[in-house]
């Protein structure tokens, strides 16, 4: 009980340092936010739309270019009726102008440079400069594409969305805990490789003994 309570208090002196670095590794910008639900009426919305938008589609199987025709008529008579209706002044606030519904550069910037960074990275990985993480990218790609055999894509981009919105924050608040069991079935993984070494590879006999004998 002792030598559990050390290594707990050991995890949790260094949770804060990790939980700075896992939010930083995500850009630690609005993108981070969003994940780790720090304005969590902007992280609920974004989730509420995206599964509006499974539903309709994979659900009620809605078809996509009717819906993407009914939002622009929805829009179009929406701005039609602010604008009569803010010019007559019959109430305060007035229609965006052109400039407000303009897409800034930084906001496209900020989409090259992530492209850019993913492109960069997809690179680096396959120069095989580290070898642990081409296996992990091989392998997890593998498995997605045999996910996606079971799945529509947009319910597979669905759930790696669910995921993204969920799992970080529920690492966040259980971070001790899951450092602590992961760590320990590492340690007692290692133990039991290290017992089967000793006890059934060590024991074969090696090529070069047999024909040492028979030599």
């Amino acid at each position: 009980m002792a030598v559990f309570g050390y290594e707990m208090d050991e995890h949790r002196a260094s949770s804060s340092r990790r939980r700075r670095s896992l939010y930083h590794n995500l850009g630690g910008g609005r993108f981070a936010d969003i994940i780790f639900w720090k304005n969590k009426k902007e992280s609920g919305t974004i989730l509420a739309v995206f599964t509006l938008i499974w539903f309709l589609f994979e659900v009620v199987e809605y078809p996509f270019i009717t819906f993407i025709c009914q939002i622009l008529l929805l829009s179009i008579f929406i701005f039609l009726i602010w604008s009569y209706i803010g010019s007559s002044q019959l109430i305060q606030s007035k229609p965006p102008s052109i400039n407000d519904l303009r897409i800034s550069e930084s906001t496209w910037r900020f989409l090259f440079n992530k492209i850019n960074w993913f492109i960069i990275k997809l690179y680096d990985i396959s120069s095989g400069k580290d070898f642990r993480l081409l296996f992990l990218a091989v392998v997890s790609l593998w498995i997605l594409s045999v996910v996606g055999n079971y799945f529509s894509s947009l319910t597979l981009l669905y759930i790696v969305f669910v995921g993204l919105e969920t799992i970080p924050m529920l690492y966040e608040q259980y971070e001790e805990e899951l450092t602590y069991a992961a760590s320990k079935s590492g340690r007692d993984m290692k133990k039991l490789l290290n017992k089967f070494n000793s006890k059934v590879i060590n024991k074969i006999p090696k090529a070069q003994a047999k024909t040492r004998r028979t030599m």
